[in-house]
């Protein structure tokens, strides 16, 4: 699975954005799909997940009510829409895809493929 991710920019705080990580090959559709963001100086972090079959979702704390993610597994692609966007939530995010799972994880080393990053900026 190669996965390219896209729809990073510059938003104010209160704005919002839509993320969106293309992937190819056949097994997207049985992929749990992630995403993750890493500020500076700060470790990668796990943000939101989707799973398979049943499209369940999981969110840190941190995005949840806020942030919603989606998958479209005819168009090989995960979403991530974030409103209510803070200068805490600045950071490179990256989409990744774990094939040996059906339900959510959380930890980076579980996913095996990741996306080149997209970063978003969020002024106050």
């Amino acid at each position: 699975v190669q996965l390219q991710a896209s729809g990073g920019g510059l938003v104010q705080a209160g704005g919002s954005l839509r993320l969106s990580c293309a992937a190819s090959g056949r097994t997207f559709s049985r992929c749990v799909m992630g995403w993750f963001r890493q500020a500076p100086g700060k470790e990668r972090e796990f943000v939101a997940g989707i799973s398979w079959p049943g499209g369940s979702t999981y969110y840190a704390d941190s995005a949840k009510g806020r942030f919603t993610i989606s998958r479209d597994n005819a168009k090989n692609t995960v979403y991530l829409q974030m409103s209510s966007l803070k200068p805490d939530d600045a950071a490179v995010y990256y989409c990744a895809a774990a094939p040996l799972f059906q339900r959510v994880v959380v930890t980076t080393d579980l996913y095996d493929y990741w996306g080149q990053g997209t970063q978003v900026t969020v002024s106050s």
